[in-house]
């Protein structure tokens, strides 16, 4: 039996199951064990860790703590919750933003790789080259945001350095608007979130594509790449504070675990920390050469409890607000045991968007493609409910094929 216990909780004889923790944080060289020292429990704590889950079936139990399930169905009602609140609405269609989106995401990918490739030069970042990229990405997520995000959940593993930076510039500007700043600050947190992996040009390849758990001393060289993009921007002309802060500290954590200057909540600006939100949630929901993306709609989840120690609980909530418990391209199973892929959030409830279905798991077979609006009764468009989010590769399906039918 699968059990959610508290780091401090600890003792030796368990059996770790899983480090409930972001890819590439924790000291060990896999993530299931048996508890065999207190050093390995001082390590667990020390790396910050908070949730553990056991397997009671190879190690001792904890009678008062939940089963994984239990834990789980618990913070799905707190998730289900928070999606009852109102979120953004699009300007403009997913059909009518898809093919302008796809031509920004191209654009963005290939100033992003400049910009490495200058920067391993030693060469100053040209903002007149970077601002119409920001200014182009934010203008697409205000006519829709689900177009850009969507497509930018399609990631290649050998350009994953560059799609990640405008992944993240995309959403943070999604998370700006969605909270109503101004303009210039949504530009500004745009310029921050394509440029606030700068840094990792410096980075040597053999350790940024590392198969496999990085050691102590090639992870020390990663935690460097937020100082180096710092450095490598802070020479360039008219850069605004506001980058530079995102650059320097989006791996701040608010119980002060993160890097490089280990801040405390009250010291992380409120970019940053929003910064830090986005990053970690592109960064787990893609496919890396050492790990698989999980699910958009279980990320959230994790962020959600991360949240209690690693970030501002109440961003996190309004991150999950922004861009909904089933992102547009999720893909989910219908109560009818159709699959269909998200295409447009509800405007009151995240819990009950517009899907497009197009396989039958019944049947096993591709059925014709059909818009639902999951908020409506059957007969009105509507009819079905959402049972839980799917992986495509279960399925052998492609989800993102089937994100405009009209």
């Amino acid at each position: 039996m699968l059990k959610k216990v508290d780091a401090s909780q600890l003792k030796i004889g368990m059996f770790i199951h899983d480090l409930d923790c972001g890819w590439m944080e924790h000291p060990f060289v896999r993530s299931r064990f048996l508890l065999s020292t207190e050093d390995e429990i001082v390590k667990i704590r020390s790396a910050r860790i908070r949730g553990v889950v056991i397997d009671c079936s190879k190690g001792m139990d904890v009678d008062d703590a939940p089963t994984l399930a239990q834990a789980e169905a618990a913070l799905d009602a707190e998730v289900a919750a928070i999606a009852a609140r109102p979120i953004v609405v699009a300007r403009v269609s997913l059909g009518e933003e898809l093919q302008r989106a796809a031509q920004i995401r191209k654009q963005a990918v290939g100033l992003v790789r400049t910009v490495m490739a200058d920067a391993r030069l030693g060469k100053a970042v040209e903002l007149d080259q970077v601002s119409p990229v920001v200014q182009a990405v934010t203008e697409s997520i205000l006519r829709n945001s689900g177009a850009l995000l969507g497509l930018l959940r399609i990631k290649n593993k050998d350009d994953y350095t560059f799609l990640h930076s405008v992944s993240v510039c995309a959403l943070l500007v999604a998370f700006c608007r969605s909270r109503k700043m101004d303009d210039e600050t949504i530009y500004q947190a745009g310029l921050g979130g394509l440029l606030h992996d700068t840094g990792k040009a410096l980075v040597p390849d053999a350790i940024l594509n590392k198969e496999g758990r990085l050691t102590d001393e090639e992870f020390e060289v990663i935690k460097r790449h937020p100082r180096d993009g710092y450095d490598i921007l802070v020479k360039t002309p008219e850069i605004g504070h506001i980058p530079l802060d995102i650059t320097l500290h989006h791996h701040e954590r608010r119980d002060g675990s993160g890097y490089p200057d280990r801040q405390p909540e009250s010291e992380i600006s409120e970019l940053a920390q929003m910064a830090a939100i986005v990053d970690v949630y592109d960064a787990i929901t893609s496919d890396r050469c050492y790990h698989k993306g999980m699910p958009a709609a279980e990320a959230l989840r994790k962020i959600y409890e991360w949240s209690k120690f690693h970030f501002n609980p109440t961003l996190a909530q309004e991150f999950m607000r922004c861009v909904g418990i089933y992102p547009v391209g999720t893909l989910v199973l219908l109560e009818s045991g159709r699959l269909g892929v998200v295409i447009e959030p509800h405007e009151t409830s995240l819990l009950t968007p517009k899907v497009n279905v197009f396989f039958s798991t019944k049947n096993q077979a591709y059925i014709k493609p059909q818009t639902l609006d999951l908020s409506k009764p059957f007969g009105f468009g509507g009819g079905d409910k959402i049972v839980r989010h799917e992986s495509p590769e279960k399925w052998q399906v492609n989800p993102l094929q089937f994100l405009n039918i009209a």
